[in-house]
């Protein structure tokens, strides 16, 4: 019987799922992932969650409370740090994920706490796959073969993302393949910008994408602009800031703005996140640079209702519609 590995829907699981899975799967393991968030899952995490934790994380506990009983091993990654051109690193909670799930979730399997730091060296990824690899008694060759196929299911997620695809979509296309489905060009673009966290999970961000596409909106996101684009634009920032995905979010809004290819730029942020309190903060302020570019932010905790989100999402689009009128 293959070992069951089991994978929690959220935090990395948005930006390195397919490697995760393929690299698994190669190595003859079952992968089992968390079913997608509903409110059992947000009441599982405030319930086993520390109290002062921000709604990712209460989420993350939840969709680990719905699987740890199903799997052998569950794979909690120490992500550290994962571009070697930036001194970033991820959030500290991101850092102590696998030890705030000990302390805090009874009777758990056991958890493959990988240590993810890009930075030491061009073979760090390949070392750290042959470490994992081994765990499991896998060979040398079999190993290999798993890296190279993972590295390449990553690809081919994020050349998806790029060419237009929100991460449920692309996952989607790489399980089920089938054409792509490009849709009509709508009246409006805008920039959702955020953790990939908050912006690809339907739940949490309440449905924020499908209902932007229904006011007459296009939505594009960080993973729609290319590596070489970031690094150009994260020279706008005179110093980087700490934490990875703030950084990214960050230098897709300076590309977006800077092009002007968006109409409005909308930021998710978790209310009580600390980084994502100053990012949103700068976002804001650099809005103003560039011609006025109209910003909204959504904050979201376990507390947000869609009444009035709804009705903050449907100003913004009015206003935009009217603003596009004018000139």
């Amino acid at each position: 019987m293959p070992v069951r590995v089991g994978i929690p829907r959220y935090l990395a699981y948005f930006s390195y799922y397919p490697w995760w899975k393929t690299f698994f799967e190669e190595l003859g393991c079952e992968v089992i992932t968390s079913s997608p968030t509903t409110k059992k899952t947000l009441d599982d995490g405030v319930a086993e969650a520390v109290t002062d934790a921000c709604i990712p994380i209460k989420l993350y506990h939840g969709h680990v409370m719905e699987i740890k009983d199903k799997v052998d091993v569950l794979f909690v990654p120490r992500m550290v740090k994962v571009r070697k051109f930036f001194t970033e690193t991820f959030c500290p909670k991101f850092l102590a994920l696998p030890d705030l799930l000990r302390a805090s979730i009874n009777d758990l399997p056991e958890i493959l706490d990988t240590r993810v730091d890009l930075s030491q060296g061009p073979f760090e990824l390949f070392r750290i796959s042959k470490e994992v690899g081994e765990r499991f008694g896998a060979g040398l060759s079999k190993i290999t073969r798993a890296y190279l196929l993972a590295c390449k299911a990553l690809r081919r997620y994020r050349n998806l993302m790029l060419g237009g695809m929100l991460a449920d979509e692309a996952l989607e296309h790489m399980e089920n393949g089938g054409s792509i489905n490009r849709d009509k060009k709508r009246e409006l673009t805008i920039a959702v910008l955020g953790y990939p966290y908050l912006i690809y999970d339907n739940f949490i961000n309440l449905d924020l994408v499908k209902k932007l596409r229904k006011m007459g909106a296009d939505v594009v996101t960080a993973e729609m602009v290319s590596p070489r684009k970031m690094l150009r634009e994260a020279k706008r920032l005179p110093k980087q800031m700490f934490w990875h995905y703030s950084n990214r979010a960050m230098h897709a809004a300076y590309y977006y703005m800077n092009r002007k290819r968006v109409d409005g730029i909308i930021h998710v942020t978790a209310f009580i996140c600390g980084p994502d309190a100053m990012l949103d903060r700068m976002m804001e302020i650099e809005s103003r640079h560039y011609d006025h570019m109209p910003f909204l932010t959504i904050s979201i905790d376990e507390e947000t209702g869609s009444g009035g989100v709804d009705t903050r999402l449907e100003a913004f689009i009015d206003m935009l519609k009217r603003r596009r009128v004018q000139e």
